[in-house]
């Protein structure tokens, strides 16, 4: 995996499509250095598999790298034979750097099933090899096994959750106390007649009946539209609308539907989306129940345009702040208070595009209390010229996102850089500027390993550009007289060795060396890491400096480059766990979690960063832990002192796991392990009954990769 080559070749995946037993990929590829770049594909033993490539003509993208077409020719075509069940790696290099991409036919296949209309179609998808398959599965096992393979072949991630959403809609509503005044705010601009309609309808089928819609339409001399509003007004009071008889752009004419809204609350809804007919008495009922509150938001998915299909499910976190500033998550469904959209200026003509996210942000900066309500309750219609369909199609978008970014910093007082992530458009990644030049002193406990230790040791100096650190060594029983002998190097350069002389329990082993820590900022370390970041203590500075943080984690890679942390979520597998382990390294995750700086519940002390103060108020580790669980329960403990725990994915180290301790493999190791686990349930009952804010309660617990738990009959 290429750590560099992430930043120096650009590239991007228009269309992967399976055809029989050929894969075909298009899109383009640039090398910031300029040279030209060749493509490869291997299967997973590393063979090199023939390949067709085309290069293509796309001025666009090299207008979007540099500013003008130097690299026009920079599209590509690729074709490859494949075996369903194999895994390929797509791998483009300049000669100096690369990036990869991971092909799995079988699942492709799945991801296209979804659109299957017809036999004709699948025919076209299904090779030889399947077709035999079938034949023998028929004769052998007779028309049910045949159907039952065919549905585990065909059954793909959309119809499960379609399924899924279906089950899960809301049928029992009782009274509420309250039913607050709620405006649906809609700018209209030429909207497809059938897609209007749908739209109103959506609000019109709503089960909670103290509604307005507010229409303000910039259509100009667009009659059809006109004409429709008039037609569902003279039916509905609830329905107002206003001709602004010119395009005032999307802020301009989403301020003139919000200047005609009444209720106590406003819901932001674009022209051609809809709402699940309970949205808006879910909406209701929570803020019933949540008096404080000025914001709530909700889950979402996608449509296709017939509104046939649901797809791409946005299952979001409750209010995660850093992962605001890295993007828009919140987008759908948003409702906020009309007095405080009023106090915040409405939306900002300057950051038409990305309009919803300025005003978002400028809404969370005054709110009390910020509810998400984890319910899938807005369909986004997405067609191939929107962002929702196809994230090239406007790059202005993700620029005006950027700069509302940085208005927001500048509104909140925050120093800070934002930059626009090229490889997964709509992301942002916010580097904060470490003030001064702090002491950071960086803990390694460490019993007789001194391989490991010394490439530690070596990655910290060779490739750390902060250089304002001390090391200290945390000596736990060591016996060997190699490591004695590296001991006495290490200290003639400049490395403090602290000798632990009790038996092993990794919680005071680190308060111990605490103890002896010089340092503001404290970095603890595990000996079986190196450091593949430069700026890795940076990284990790610049953000535990904000006043509202308090830990930092980083990502960490086993040694093969799949994902080993990224970040700890309660109550996956039973107690904690932590989340997208085993992704391949160059994998985005779902929804890009594996990308985004964003704030946990917990990270690991593999590598975690604290301020000094923060650790002495926090009262160190919890000694009762004394191998597992001391790093989640004392990020559990500064999180209760109202501080932000954050995961910075750019700062990125190698984690061999485990070498000094070994696993639990013994009887007495086994029983601690599960005397710690219930120590950690006991202590903190309401991660285990409420679950993890910073993950929603509708995916999985028994697996890693964030995905949904389809087994589950109703929501959380």
């Amino acid at each position: 995996m290429s750590m560099l080559g992430k930043k120096q070749i650009r590239h991007y995946i228009d269309k992967m499509e399976l055809f029989a037993q050929t894969v075909r990929i298009t899109g383009w590829a640039i090398a910031l250095s300029g040279r030209s770049v060749e493509y490869q594909v291997t299967d997973r033993t590393g063979r090199k598999v023939e390949t067709a490539v085309r290069r293509l003509d796309r001025p666009d993208a090299s207008i979007s790298v540099f500013g003008d077409v130097r690299r026009r020719d920079c599209g590509f075509d690729l074709k490859f034979s494949c075996d369903m069940g194999e895994k390929y790696i797509v791998s483009i290099s300049d000669g100096r750097s690369r990036v990869r991409t991971a092909v799995y036919p079988g699942e492709l296949l799945r991801e296209q099933s979804r659109r299957f209309v017809s036999l004709k179609k699948m025919v076209r998808m299904t090779g030889f090899p399947m077709v035999k398959n079938d034949l023998r599965c028929l004769v052998k096992e007779g028309p049910s096994a045949l159907k039952a393979q065919w549905e585990a072949r065909y059954e793909t991630e959309e119809n499960k959750y379609e399924k899924w959403l279906c089950r899960h809609r809301l049928t029992d509503m009782p009274p509420l106390s309250e039913e607050p005044l709620i405006s649906i705010v809609v700018p209209v601009y030429r909207t497809p007649q059938q897609y209007l309609r749908e739209m109103i309808e959506s609000v019109w089928a709503q089960s909670y009946e103290n509604w307005e819609l507010c229409l303000a339409d910039g259509s100009g001399v667009w009659k059809e539209t006109e004409e429709i509003l008039r037609e569902y007004a003279e039916q509905d009071k609830r329905i107002r609308y206003q001709i602004l008889g010119e395009n005032r752009g999307i802020a301009g004419n989403t301020n003139a539907a919000l200047a005609m809204a009444e209720g106590a609350w406003v819901g932001l809804l674009d022209h051609d989306d809809v709402l699940e007919p309970s949205a808006l008495y879910e909406a209701a009922r929570a803020v019933n129940s949540h008096p404080e509150a000025d914001i709530l938001y909700t889950d979402e998915d996608k449509v296709t345009m017939d509104l046939k299909l649901h797809f791409e499910p946005h299952l979001k976190p409750d209010f995660n702040p850093d992962l605001l500033r890295s993007n828009n998550y919140i987008c759908h469904f948003f409702l906020v208070r009309r007095e405080l959209a009023g106090q915040v200026g409405g939306f900002s003509p300057d950051y038409d595009g990305s309009q919803d996210y300025d005003f978002i942000l400028k809404c969370t900066e005054r709110a009390r209390e910020i509810l998400h309500l984890p319910r899938v309750l807005y369909h986004w219609r997405s067609h191939p010229a929107s962002t929702a369909g196809n994230p090239e199609s406007k790059l202005y978008c993700f620029e005006a996102g950027k700069r509302a970014l940085k208005a927001h910093l500048k509104r909140t007082g925050t120093a800070g850089t934002v930059e626009l992530n090229r490889e997964h458009p709509g992301y942002y990644h916010v580097r904060y500027p470490v003030r001064g030049e702090p002491l950071v002193s960086i803990l390694i406990p460490n019993k007789d390993e001194k391989e490991t230790l010394q490439a530690c040791i070596r990655s910290i100096k060779e490739k750390s550009t902060y250089r304002n650190y001390e090391i200290i060594v945390l000596e736990n029983n060591s016996e060997t007289e190699e490591i004695r002998q590296y001991y006495g190097q290490l200290e003639k350069d400049g490395v403090r060795v602290v000798r632990w002389k009790n038996k092993f329990n990794f919680a005071a082993i680190n308060n111990f060396g605490v103890s002896h820590a010089k340092g503001e900022y404290l970095i603890f370390l595990n000996n079986d890491t190196e450091v593949l970041s430069p700026d890795w203590i940076e990284g990790m500075l610049g953000n535990c400096q904000r006043p509202e943080v308090g830990v930092v984690g980083a990502k960490l890679y086993y040694a093969d480059g799949t994902v080993q942390h990224a970040g700890v979520v309660m109550k996956l597998a039973g107690v904690c766990g932590h989340v997208l382990c085993g992704l391949e390294g160059y994998d985005p995750g779902r929804d890009a979690r594996a990308v985004v700086q964003q704030n946990y519940s917990a990270v690991t002390a593999a590598c975690m960063m604290t301020k000094k103060e923060v650790f002495d108020a926090a009262a160190g580790f919890s000694e009762v832990f004394q191998v597992a669980y001391n790093d989640v329960d004392f990020c559990l403990k500064v999180r209760e002192q109202g501080y932000l725990v954050v995961w910075n994915p750019q700062v990125e180290l190698t984690h061999y796991e485990s070498k000094s301790r070994g696993y639990e493999t013994t009887p007495e190791k086994a029983e601690r392990f599960e005397r710690e686990k219930a120590l950690l349930k006991e202590r903190w009952p309401m991660y285990m009954e409420q679950g993890d804010p910073y993950y929603n309660p509708n995916l999985t617990l028994t697996a890693p990769d964030c995905s949904i738990d389809y087994e589950r009959d109703g929501w959380r």
